[in-house]
């Protein structure tokens, strides 16, 4: 990853303004400050993805009247996922586009896949493992959408698998964990050229 580079990109509709900012130098030690929003777990899920991914995650959320849990994880998600596309296409030959990694935290396990090639699908696999309804304030659909959002953003395929787990807390931690991880291992260095498949990247004709 490019130590110096930034990409800003805001989300506009008439329910919420999402900016989100990358900034590739070296962690900040304040790095978590940057990450507001009015849901404090949610922040808590960014900052494993910034810890992880090792990727300053500035973000801001402006809403135009209803602080609505839905919205701002599923327009937050997909602005960040979006960001995510542009550096993997400002990059495009040079990072390798597709990675995976565990996340873990006690008894918690899961793990991440992604790949960037232009095809838009998220899927988690709980494996059977009941999931609380609530953690710490949050709905499960409402953190599973955060991740659909990033997937619809970043016009990748990103499936999660829970592999262990029984306190809600970790699972949701060994889940963006994972996530964090994946992101680093997709955005590093590789070999000249190089594409997340075989096909290259996707060029389109209109007229």
């Amino acid at each position: 990853m490019s130590d110096m580079e930034k990409i800003e990109v805001t989300r506009k509709s008439t329910e919420s303004k999402m900016t989100v900012i990358l900034d590739f130098s070296p962690l900040s030690s304040e790095y978590r400050k940057n990450i507001n929003t009015p849901l404090t777990f949610l922040n808590h899920m960014i900052e494993h993805i910034a810890w992880r991914s090792g990727i300053n995650i500035i973000t801001n959320v402006e809403l135009d009247k209803f602080t609505l849990t839905h919205v701002i994880c599923e327009d937050l998600g997909i602005a960040l996922g979006k960001a995510v596309l542009e550096y993997v296409s400002r990059n495009a030959g040079k990072v390798r586009g597709f990675g995976d990694a565990y996340g873990i935290i006690d008894e918690a396990r899961a793990h991440s896949l992604i790949s960037f090639e232009n095809r838009t699908f998220c899927d988690i696999d709980y494996n059977g493992i009941e999931l609380q309804n609530t953690v710490e304030g949050m709905a499960k659909e409402d953190l599973e959408t955060f991740l659909d959002g990033f997937a619809q953003g970043a016009n990748c395929t990103l499936q999660i698998s829970l592999e262990k787990g029984k306190n809600g807390h970790h699972i949701w931690e060994a889940i963006y964990r994972s996530l964090g991880l994946t992101l680093k291992d997709a955005l590093s260095a590789g070999r000249d050229g190089m594409t997340a498949g075989v096909a290259g990247t996707i060029a389109w004709e209109v007229k």
